[in-house]
């Protein structure tokens, strides 16, 4: 990865059971940027990946059909909104994050292509946002949509 900054990385990683913190240095010499310690939670991680493999045109949709099913229905309750991380699982160590995405992807693109935009976007918006070393970006393809197919939970008949 390459560092978008200048700032020395002087940071120690230790890891708690909320998430990743990112420790740094204390006292008057050290620049106002590096004090203190920065807590990143799990639950950001996956959120991170979860748009990032969203933002691949190919991808329909994330999660398997029931977890599909019931965030179909969340939305359809006032302030149920969208959950980010349907469909993603993380494991966050002290250094390093592991992704496991289960993915719908549209019919006629190329399933390896796909895959591997998935990984690459992942990989560097993780990276990037969090500072912590992506080791593996593991894809389930759990279905194909289909053009003509209805969404989980949709229903073709409207009450007026």
């Amino acid at each position: 990865m390459t560092e978008t900054t200048n700032r020395p990385d002087t940071k120690a990683r230790t890891r708690d059971e909320k998430g990743t913190t990112l420790q740094g240095r204390r006292g008057a010499d050290t620049p106002p940027g590096m004090r203190g310690n920065t807590t990143v939670a799990d639950t950001v991680v996956a959120k991170i990946a979860g748009t990032a493999a969203r933002e691949i045109p190919e991808i329909h949709n994330l999660g398997g059909g029931t977890a599909r099913a019931f965030g179909a229905v969340r939305e359809r309750v006032p302030g149920g909104g969208s959950s980010a991380t349907q469909g993603v699982g993380v494991e966050v160590g002290e250094r390093q994050a592991a992704v496991d995405l289960r993915v719908v992807v549209e019919y006629g693109a190329s399933i390896t292509d796909t895959a591997g935009d998935v990984r690459a976007n992942v990989i560097e918006a993780v990276e990037r946002m969090t500072g912590l070393e992506v080791v593996e970006v593991d894809i389930e393809v759990d279905d194909v949509h289909l053009p003509d197919e209805e969404e989980p939970g949709q229903d073709e008949r409207r009450v007026a």
